[in-house]
This record gives structure tokens, C-alpha cells and sequence, in this order.
């Protein structure tokens, strides 16, 4: 009978091997970077096109546009770059702060922590005699109990090692990518009102491309992702734009 239990046993892991190599799952899994993307051609594309909107609503010259635009694009990539690197950073910090102390937790009182391993397993609906042999079983492998506790007790799951340069980067090239969109008709265009001109038409289907590409990786509606990215970057420039002109008027 114990022969064939374990035959059993081994025959059931090699149909769930085989089911799981025959099956695969479209899951988006790059959240991480899409979001630091989004972050950065979002205001890439919105605060360079809102200090052009408004330096030429106080008649500057297309040069004078243009300067001040790739400086505020140069001096926006640092900013941003370095903002994503703290905040990753400080992500990876506090995971490996509570790491140690559910570490500590799990050396000083491996009962307590044993509760709550069944604590949370009860919540998925397991008994006593269902949840038993996992929290045994944890408990008997440090590594993967410590691994559990952090992301079923805490919500916390490992930071790439290299996650503060990656976002850093991603985030700073994808707002030089996003702010050289509206700055790019003031190149060619030796009028700023002209130049403007182009650079809204150029900026809104930028923004709309955009908007509709964000919403298909985050499952968002397409269309209506376009829709919203593009009124955010209207309002943007038209309050940058107003604001120039009643300065002007003073």
C-alpha cells in the first residue's frame, strides 16, 4: 500500500510538471519599468511643452524657447532620475530593515510566528489539519518561512538588486524622450507663435500615442487613456500659457 501511495504521489508531481511546461500565461510583468516610463514621458512631454506654451505667450524669440526648454529638460532628467533612484532606494532599504527584524522575530519567538503562518492560511479558508503540515513544513526550511512571512504577513516582495539605477535611468532618458516632443518645432521654426503653433499639434498627438500605448500595458482603456493623457497635457500648457500673458499684461 505504501509502494503504491508513493507511486501514486510521484506519478500526480509529474502530471502537475507537465501541465505547467504545456501552459503558459500571458501576464504582463514589467510594472516596475512601464510605471517609471510612464512617470518620466508623462512630464517629459507635459512641463517642457507648458515652458514653451508660456515663453512664447510672452513673445520670445524661438532660440530663447529653445534654450530655456533643453535646460529645463536637462535639469527635469537629473531631477526626476535622481528622485526615482531615492525612491527605489528607500524601497530596498525598508525591505531589508523588516527583513531583519522578521528574521529576529522568527529566532526570538518562532512560536508567535508559527501562529500567524497559520493565522493567514486560515484566512484562505484552510483547517487545522490542512494548514498543520505547511506550517510544519515552514518551519522546518528558515529560508522559505522568512520568505512567506514577508510576503503574506508584510506585502513585501525582494527589490531587484539594481532597481535604484534602472528606474533612474529609465525615468531621466524617458523625460529627455517626452520633453524633446514639443521642443523640436522651435529648431526649425524661427517664429515662436509658428513655432508654438506646431508644437501643440505635435504635442497633443504625441500625447495622444501615448496615452493610448500606456493604456494598453496597464490594462487600462486605450482610448480613454489618450483621451485623459492629452487633456492633462492641454491644461497644462493652456495654464502655463495664460499665466504668460496676464504676466505680460501687468
Amino acid at each position: 500500500m505504501a509502494l503504491n501511495g508513493g507511486k501514486t504521489f510521484v506519478q500526480d508531481e509529474e502530471k502537475q510538471r507537465l501541465l505547467l511546461e504545456e501552459h503558459t500565461e500571458k501576464h504582463f510583468t514589467a510594472g516596475e519599468v512601464v510605471r517609471d516610463i510612464i512617470i518620466g514621458v508623462s512630464d517629459g512631454l507635459t512641463v517642457p511643452f507648458a515652458l514653451a506654451a508660456g515663453l512664447s505667450g510672452a513673445n520670445a524669440s524661438s532660440a530663447l524657447v529653445l534654450t530655456a526648454g533643453l535646460a529645463e529638460v536637462a535639469a527635469g532628467a537629473i531631477s526626476m532620475g535622481l528622485g526615482g533612484y531615492l525612491a527605489a532606494k528607500s524601497e530596498t532599504d525598508h525591505y531589508n530593515r523588516e527583513l531583519q527584524r522578521e528574521q529576529d522575530e522568527i529566532d526570538t519567538v518562532p512560536d508567535v510566528e508559527a501562529a500567524e503562518i497559520a493565522d493567514i492560511l486560515s484566512q484562505y479558508g484552510l483547517g487545522p489539519s490542512e494548514y498543520g503540515p505547511v506550517v510544519t513544513a515552514l518551519r522546518n526550511n528558515p529560508k522559505a518561512w522568512l520568505e512567506f512571512m514577508m510576503k503574506f504577513e508584510l506585502g513585501l516582495e525582494r527589490p531587484e538588486p539594481r532597481r535604484a539605477l534602472v528606474s533612474a535611468a529609465t525615468i531621466a532618458l524617458s523625460y529627455v524622450a517626452g520633453g524633446l516632443v514639443p521642443l523640436l518645432p522651435y529648431v526649425f521654426v524661427p517664429e515662436a507663435g509658428r513655432a508654438m503653433a506646431v508644437s501643440v499639434a505635435v504635442t497633443l498627438a504625441a500625447l495622444l500615442f501615448f496615452g493610448f500605448v500606456k493604456g494598453r500595458f496597464t490594462g487600462d482603456r486605450p482610448f480613454l487613456s489618450a483621451v485623459q493623457t492629452t487633456v492633462v497635457g492641454a491644461l497644462a500648457s493652456a495654464a502655463a500659457f495664460a499665466m504668460a500673458r496676464a504676466v505680460q499684461s501687468v
